[in-house]
């Protein structure tokens, strides 16, 4: 794209905004490096490189690139045969490939699911003997340690005490001095290296030595005496032998890093680019921005979705604290300009620059602020005409200095290039302009280029019922309260409400009453019909709107309903299935008295039998005896295996046996709560009870039909207790806080929990964003104060992540 559309679009002031999510300087700066491309097959990976980000980052929110260290220099450095790194380099190298060591593990570890990212963790080295090898030598702060190697250590040990000889007898010669020559409060300094001692000027000759330096009144001198000259000589000795060590291992870690310069070099460049998708992929998150389908150079088909202006996002809003409204611009084959009309401030310029700054952020590899289902094609080229370009050095005036990108525009625009043209026709006289911008506007359709112009020209507005491919739109304007809404209505022209504006100013009522009688008849027939379809277009969206309410309640309700009879039912599974068993242990325990009755009988049979003479009889009565006992034994059991057989319609059968017909008006219990109330209305196997002035929907199955005597027992029971209509209860299982300050939370979190705790709800769902992360600590401590909650927890993979926080009611 042309440097001058992107200057006007302020691309790079937009991508600045993308590089503040890097997690690094090199990555910002890859950012801003960004420039659109052409190449269809490159913009469609690198979007989809920032899409698969985007899952990485929801599936594993709280990773981050580690740091990565500038060794660009020091690498060039490295293919320099025979050169040597500074030690603060190999700190660097070490930091960089722990960088690569662990984001190759992490990016190889998910590259099932996000190939593109998997490519990138490939490209990353993995060294670790050369890295330990640096850590083994070289320190945080970037010096080389002493233990390094022996003869290091042993140097650095020997060094250590030689210092401590030599000022040790400084300062026992500095004692040994005269008060002439002794300056009081002294004490062994270092200059140029070595130690000296201050002494008096006038002492100079009695003490020799070396002057290495004197204070500013230059009363002092700072000396090195012969006493030490000697033990400094070996020092400085040691010193040397020290430096040549330390560049001996400097050099051996050189060599040893040389090999892999290019694996290097290569893994700093793919950590770059990874922390340059990595800030791309928080900005599509931050603005929920969705990757847009790009098609082919010259396709015929347009589409914008719930777009927003990128730089207006990031600032908040219009500057007085409104939201930024999304629009959705959709043009479909044949329609190539687009000509917006509306009053002034009404955003027709934000609109422009929107669409330019989504398609060039867009192939750029970065996800704009769009909603899914965004097309948008590829373009070769980029003309905005946008703004005041006058010039006084250039000796432009504004309507030439809009000539001149014109006249740039029509040398250049094709079937493949998006035009952008602001208050086409303005600056000269409505006539002359008004016929210009016409001619260049049927020349850009008839080319295919893709226009959008803002215009106020009324001839203008007329062309799109004349020529085929140019389409009418405005930014829909509050007539009543006079003021922009910024909704973009596509087929209508816009009004200017020049005269509604300067009457709400305060215009003299003579003033406007002639300006208004100076309009041509046809310009206030247009208006008055503008003005009706503006009223019939208010209508109609509110009408949408009430139906979409009306739609989203009925949904709830229905939810609440479901949701309510599943946990009826669920409660009369376990009644059910309470009841079973207890009929099981019934049977269980009658069998151990038959158990217990037989056992008797066979003993009383044996003492009878004992009691007898020797026959026949006594075995043939103890084989039957067994037998009764098995035979009753099995009776037993069978039934109760009957018992835990039996379906719950069964069992709900027996125990209505002697209940009269179901009918409406009839007096039943709910077998699964014990409730009782009157039937209201059966339906499709369904009955409406209504128990105490709460309204149950129960399956007919579940239901008791009262006797008569126990009806009127129960009507006696209600007429002596309070009668209590429970509050109509409105329960979610979820709710929405996003956009919402932190103190407004508990105003909207409190009554969901409360209704979902009436309702009997397992858990409530608080949809909160990801974002700074305020919200969620607001809703995590509210909810783990309160004592009715189970449990607090993150949402899971497929529930939100962590933009969404679980409540387990108890």
């Amino acid at each position: 794209m042309n440097r001058h559309a992107i200057t006007v679009l302020q691309l790079d002031e937009a991508l600045d905004v993308v590089a503040g999510y890097a997690s690094s300087p090199l990555g910002a700066e890859a950012v801003r490096a960004l420039v659109p491309s052409d190449a269809r097959a490159g913009v469609e990976e690198e979007l989809r490189r920032v899409d698969q980000m985007t899952g990485f980052l929801l599936r594993a929110d709280d990773w981050g690139i580690p740091a990565i260290p500038d060794l660009r220099m020091p690498l060039r450095r490295l293919a320099v045969e025979g050169s040597t790194w500074d030690p603060i380099w190999f700190r660097d190298a070490a930091e960089l490939l722990r960088s690569s060591r662990e984001t190759r593990r992490t990016l190889l570890q998910f590259a099932e699911h996000f190939p593109l990212l998997g490519a990138l963790g490939g490209r990353l080295v993995k060294l670790e003997a050369e890295e330990t090898a640096i850590r083994h030598a070289i320190d945080s702060a970037g010096a080389v340690k002493d233990d390094a190697s022996r003869e290091l250590r042993k140097l650095r040990s020997e060094i250590r005490s030689a210092r401590s000889r030599i000022v040790e007898q400084l300062e026992r010669y500095m004692v040994s001095l005269g008060e002439r020559v002794r300056v009081a409060d002294a004490s062994v300094t270092v200059r140029e290296g070595r130690y000296v001692i201050p002494i008096r000027r006038e002492g100079r000759s009695d003490v020799g030595g070396i002057v290495h330096d004197e204070s500013a009144t230059g009363a002092t001198l700072f000396v090195e005496p012969p006493v030490a000259i000697e033990m400094m000589n070996r020092l400085r000795g040691l010193e040397i032998a020290e430096g040549r060590e330390v560049q001996r291992i400097l050099r051996e870690l050189t060599a040893g890093l040389r090999p892999h310069r290019d694996e290097i070099a290569e893994s700093l460049e793919a950590l770059v680019e990874l922390d340059s998708i990595f800030a791309r992929g928080r900005y599509a998150l931050q603005y929920n921005g969705h990757r847009p389908e790009i098609l082919a150079a010259g396709t015929a088909d347009y589409a914008l979705i719930d777009a927003r202006h990128p730089l207006l996002l990031a600032t908040g809003g219009d500057g007085a604290g409104a939201p930024v409204v999304p629009f959705d611009l959709v043009l479909g084959p044949g329609e190539r300009t687009l000509l917006v009309s509306g009053p002034n401030t009404g955003g027709k310029t934000v609109l422009l620059k929107a669409v330019g700054l989504t398609s060039a952020l867009a192939q750029a590899g970065v996800i704009p602020p769009v909603g899914a289902g965004t097309k948008l094609p590829l373009f070769r080229d980029c003309f905005a005409d946008i703004g005041d370009e006058q010039s006084i050095e250039a000796s432009l005036s504004t309507f030439s200095a809009h000539l001149k990108n014109l006249n740039e525009i029509l040398a250049g625009a094709g079937p493949d290039c998006l035009v952008l043209i602001d208050e086409m026709g303005s600056g000269t006289d409505p006539a002359e302009g008004a016929a210009l911008a016409q001619a260049i506007l049927l020349d850009l359709t008839r080319r295919g280029a893709l226009t959008v112009a803002t215009t106020h020209l009324g001839a203008l507005k007329a062309l799109a019922g004349e020529e085929a491919g140019v389409v009418n739109a405005s930014l829909q304007f509050d007539s009543a309260e006079l003021r922009p809404t910024y909704r973009l209505v596509k087929g209508v022209p816009g009004r200017s409400y020049g005269l509604a504006i300067a009457r709400r100013l305060g215009f003299p009522p003579e003033v406007l009453a002639s300006a208004d009688a100076f309009l041509p008849e046809e310009e206030r027939r247009a208006g008055r019909l503008l003005a009706e379809l503006e009223e019939k277009e208010r209508r109609t969206a509110d009408a949408l709107a009430e139906a979409d309410d009306a739609r989203a309640q009925a949904l709830a309700l229905r939810r609440d309903v479901e949701e309510r009879e599943h946990e009826v039912r669920k409660r009369e599974r376990e009644a059910e299935r309470r009841a079973r068993q207890q009929a099981r242990d019934l049977l269980l325990t009658a069998r151990q008295e038959v158990d217990a009755a037989i056992r008797e009988l066979r003993e009383a049979a044996e003492q009878a039998a004992a009691a007898a003479a020797a026959g026949a009889a006594g075995p043939a009565a103890t084989l039957k005896l067994d037998e009764a006992a098995r035979e009753a034994r099995r009776r037993v059991e069978q039934a109760a295996k009957r018992q835990s057989e039996k379906t719950p319609e069964e069992l709900r059968r027996a125990s209505r046996t002697g209940a009269g017909a179901l009918r409406e008006g009839a007096r039943v219990r709910v077998a699964a709560t014990g409730a009782t109330g009157t039937v209201l209305e059966l339906k499709n196997g369904r009955a409406t009870v209504d128990a105490n002035g709460v309204r149950l929907q129960v399956n007919t199955s579940g239901l008791e039909t009262l006797s008569p005597d126990e009806a009127r027992a129960d009507e006696k029971r209600k007429v002596a207790q309070v009668a209590w209509t429970a509050p109509e209860v409105h329960a979610r299982p979820e709710i929405d806080l996003r956009g919402m300050r932190a103190e407004e939370v508990a105003t909207v979190l409190h009554p969901a929990l409360d209704a979902a705790i009436q309702a009997d709800l397992a858990m409530l769902r608080v949809i909160h964003g990801k974002g700074t992360g305020a919200l969620r600590e607001v809703v995590a401590e509210l909810l783990r104060g309160d004592p009715r909650i189970k449990a607090v927890r993150p949402g899971g993979l497929g529930e939100g992540g962590t933009g969404v926080t679980v409540a387990e009611l108890a």
